[in-house]
């Protein structure tokens, strides 16, 4: 039975972690559950997002400052557009990424983590759980060049992904529950499941 209020989960870690696999998985896995879920991202591609986008593939310069604010923005329309009203519904809303990954990334590259935090901690819904994918930086740097992506090149070396990492680790919040993700795409969602197991029964 959906709760009156949905869930909001959101998938976190390094490029390459599988986020996007496992939050697919995870959605398949609760619609054939019977439950309401939204699957989304972050950035979105809404205007905000899209610029985001555009000045990572061009290597655009942009203040770290103006940058946080990109993602501000654009995570405001879309919880507004997306995840309140999905919540209001009941629905399960999974998220490929969310605001840890400015926590993170934003904050290996100068700004303050713990102010990132406690500002979008203000401004948006907290979430159900946050499901961080644990990798190395030199495994997720390899994934993502086997797959034959582009990073941003502020983000593409292994010394950047390993600051990214470490400041996830240093993130504590009781609904966040840590999965080592270098298994096989099945191993990672089959952790994640037992590691959500608690809330999927209390839903």
């Amino acid at each position: 039975m959906q709760s009156k209020r949905g869930w909001l989960i959101a998938f976190e870690g390094i490029d390459g972690a599988g986020k996007t696999t496992q939050v697919d998985l995870l959605a398949a896995a609760l619609r054939k559950d019977g439950r309401n879920v939204v699957a989304t991202r972050e950035p979105t591609d809404g205007p905000h997002g899209a610029r985001i986008r555009g000045l990572s593939s061009r290597g655009t310069p942009i203040s770290l400052e103006d940058e946080l604010e990109c993602f501000i923005e654009d995570r405001k329309e879309h919880v507004r557009e997306r995840i309140a009203p999905a919540l209001e519904r009941g629905d399960v809303v999974i998220t490929d990424r969310y605001y840890f990954s400015n926590v993170a990334y934003q904050g290996a590259r100068g700004l303050s983590p713990a102010e990132i935090l406690e500002r979008n901690e203000a401004l948006f819904p907290p979430p159900t759980a946050v499901v961080l994918l644990e990798m190395s930086a030199r495994h997720g740097l390899g994934r993502v060049r086997a797959r034959g992506e582009g990073l941003n090149r502020a983000y593409e070396n292994e010394d950047f992904l390993a600051r990214v990492a470490e400041i996830y680790a240093g993130i504590e919040r009781p609904y966040l529950v840590r999965v080592e993700a270098t298994g096989s795409a099945q191993e990672v969602h089959n952790a994640v499941v037992r590691a959500l197991t608690p809330l999927l029964e209390a839903g």
